[in-house]
C-alpha cells in the first residue's frame, strides 16, 4: 500500500522545478557562505582540488539551471511531455535506473559531491580521499547500468 498520493507526470514536473529552485537558491548560499567564512584560498588548494571544484559548483549550477528550463519547455509542449512522460515510464529504462542504484545512488552521489566540493576547499588529503571515493561511486554506477544494459 502506497502512502503518498499519485501526481499526474506534469505535476511531477513542477514539483520537481520547485526542489531544482531550493538547490538552486541553497548552492547560492553556500557560495556565499565560502567566501564569506574565507575558504577556497588558493595558496593552500592543489590545481587539481581548485579545478575540480569550480567544475562541480559552477556545472553544477549550469546543469540545475538547464534541468529547470529544459522541464519548463517540457510543460509549455503537450507532444514533448507525452513523449518524456512515456520515455521515463518505459519499463527498461526503469529497470536499468533501479538496478543501477536507484535513487539511494543519486542520494550518495549528491552527499559525494557536496564533500568533494567541501574538502577541496580546506583539507587536500581528505580532498583526495573524496574524489577516490566519488570516482568509485561513478565506475560502479556505470559498470552497473553496462552490465544490465547488456543483460536486459
Amino acid at each position: 500500500m502506497k502512502t503518498c498520493k499519485q501526481l499526474s507526470y506534469s505535476e511531477k514536473l513542477k514539483r520537481r522545478n520547485v526542489w531544482l529552485w531550493l538547490l538552486l537558491g541553497l548552492m547560492l548560499v553556500y557560495m556565499v557562505l565560502v567566501g564569506e567564512l574565507g575558504l577556497g584560498d588558493s595558496r593552500m588548494m592543489s590545481p587539481l582540488a581548485e579545478a575540480v571544484s569550480r567544475i562541480i559548483f559552477f556545472g553544477g549550477m549550469i546543469w540545475v539551471g538547464c534541468k529547470i528550463a529544459r522541464n519548463k519547455r517540457i510543460l509549455r509542449d503537450t507532444q514533448l511531455l507525452r513523449a518524456c512522460m512515456e520515455q521515463e515510464l518505459d519499463e527498461r529504462n526503469r529497470f536499468l535506473y533501479e538496478k543501477s542504484g536507484g535513487v539511494v545512488w543519486d542520494i550518495v552521489f549528491a552527499a559525494l559531491l557536496f564533500v568533494v566540493l567541501t574538502t577541496s576547499l580546506t583539507n587536500m588529503p581528505a580532498f583526495y580521499t573524496a574524489l577516490s571515493l566519488l570516482a568509485v561511486a561513478v565506475v560502479a554506477k556505470v559498470g552497473a547500468y553496462l552490465w544490465y544494459g547488456k543483460c536486459s
